[in-house]
């Protein structure tokens, strides 16, 4: 499933991936965002309902987020140790 938040503010990015989140079939939604803080809230959105983040760059000023449903076990604090070295990666700590 993808979600297209491009061009919305937090903290609707943010809700709207938590409700994508509670509706999703699969194991996988995709964000796509124009909005730098949207990096961080989305991520923990779905840390908090047990999804890993990996986000990259889509093109200038756009990213996708990938949140995918983490199988057993869910450590919160490493998947936030996670997002955080990724958002360093691409430059947005």
């Amino acid at each position: 499933m993808e979600l297209d938040v491009r061009g919305e503010m937090c903290p609707y990015p943010a809700l709207k991936a938590q409700a994508a989140l509670k509706k999703l079939k699969g194991d996988r939604l995709i964000v796509l965002t124009d909005h730098a803080p949207a990096l961080s809230t989305v991520p923990w959105e779905g840390a908090k309902a047990g999804f890993d983040a990996e986000i990259e760059e889509a093109g200038v000023g756009e990213w996708r987020i990938a949140l995918t449903r983490h199988g057993g076990e869910f450590d919160r604090a490493a998947a936030l140790e996670r997002i955080s070295s990724q958002l360093q990666k691409i430059g947005q700590t």
